[in-house]
């Protein structure tokens, strides 16, 4: 399970509550720091069930297990950053009480843990039940290129991997800031991952939207402006044949329909509709985001282009590829370096999606009980926690 305190802080521990859990032990906690920011990580003996409440003067979380007692000899961590101090406090009932003291009072967000592949986590960290009531809309922010890929590189030296990673951060702490929106990212460092990785990492965090973020670089050095991008009917076409051709193995579609039990003709239809309705709602959010950027400079395309790349293929997740300017034109490479300029294309781009999904909020939502005959429930993300 993951805690999120403001733009950068962690609090996370594998597993997810349960209403009722067996007694467990809290046999280490740790404080480790990054580029991304701030993790305290809880290694716990079992799942157990928690409570959480937010407290502002002064400024702190208290985080209370159910049923769990500290193992002997164990050490609080020192402070760092925002984080001034954490205590362990065993209760009578049983119930072990952690406090979690802060520099300042932060936003506080809940989400899922989700193990790698080899058992650790990665930088996805939320996940959602599809139908949970009230959840946040979690987009998925992917900074193009990495590691041994560093994409194109601008006349100054500038590598397309630095600043879109720079651009995916600052539009993830946007989102982020956004009461009833989640940002996950697929990489939060120099990391290579192939394209089919960066889908499944989406998909494994049961993204609402997908966002690719990149600097376009051309043999012409003038040209210049931003454009985004959505699948192609082609494109999806050749991804439906390959699920089709692989569904025995593919994970099961958003709505919790599976293709590997249904027979060809069914199958087919199956992911025809969920690709249609896809490709529709990745238009529709790609022109919000076009009609945001046209206001912090110049939009190279001021329609939403179709093209077939494979970040884009996920056959149930609305995607878009924004190429956020030139790097190949000298201007725009000064401008893509420059934090100020990443902060207002990220904050354009996170203008776009809250006004798309404003009008087109998911199913059980924050946004969309926001919109209901009901009064819209706090935002905020504080109080008690499932499993409470």
């Amino acid at each position: 399970m993951v805690l999120l305190l403001g733009m950068g802080l962690t609090l996370a521990w594998p597993g997810a509550p349960l209403m009722a859990a067996p007694a467990g032990q809290l046999r280490a906690l740790a404080v480790t720091t990054d580029e991304s920011g701030i993790a305290l990580s809880l290694t716990l003996s079992t799942k157990v069930a928690y409570r959480l409440v937010k407290a502002a003067k002064p400024a702190r979380i208290a985080l209370t297990l159910r049923h769990t007692r500290g193992a002997a000899g164990l050490v609080m961590p020192a402070p760092q950053g925002p984080v001034t101090g954490v205590s362990a406090q065993q209760q009578s009932n049983g119930d072990l009480r952690l406090t979690i003291f802060l520099a300042r009072s932060l936003p506080v967000h809940l989400a899922w843990d989700i193990p790698g592949a080899a058992g650790a986590p990665h930088a996805v960290a939320v996940a959602h039940a599809p139908r949970e009531s009230g959840r946040d809309i979690v987009i998925a922010v992917d900074a193009g290129h990495g590691g041994e890929d560093p994409g194109a590189t601008g006349h100054a030296g500038i590598r397309e991997k630095d600043v879109v990673l720079a651009i995916a951060r600052a539009l993830a702490g946007r989102i982020n800031s956004e009461p009833g929106m989640r940002a996950v990212l697929t990489r939060d460092h120099d990391e290579f991952l192939t394209l089919r990785e960066r889908i499944r990492r989406a998909r494994e965090a049961k993204a609402d939207l997908f966002v690719s973020i990149h600097a376009d670089s051309v043999l012409n050095s003038a040209v210049t402006g931003s454009s985004v991008y959505v699948l192609s009917e082609r494109g999806a076409t050749n991804e439906a044949a390959r699920w089709l051709a692989e569904r025995e193995n593919a994970a099961d579609l958003m709505g919790g329909v599976s293709l590997a039990d249904k027979g060809n003709r069914l199958a087919s239809v199956l992911l025809d509709l969920s690709q249609s309705a896809n490709i529709g709602a990745s238009m529709s959010a790609a022109q919000n985001v076009i009609g945001a950027l046209q206001g912090v400079g110049l939009v190279r395309k001021a329609q939403v282009q179709q093209a077939g790349f494979v970040v884009l293929k996920s056959p149930d997740i609305p995607s878009m590829l924004v190429e956020t300017a030139y790097i190949s034109n000298p201007a725009e490479e000064r401008r893509l370096r420059n934090p100020a300029q990443q902060a207002a294309l990220a904050d354009a781009i996170f203008t776009g999606l809250r006004s798309y999904f404003a009008g087109n909020p998911p199913a059980g939502t924050r946004f969309a009980l926001a919109r209901g005959p009901h009064p819209a429930p706090d935002l905020a993300g504080t109080g008690a926690a499932p499993g409470a």
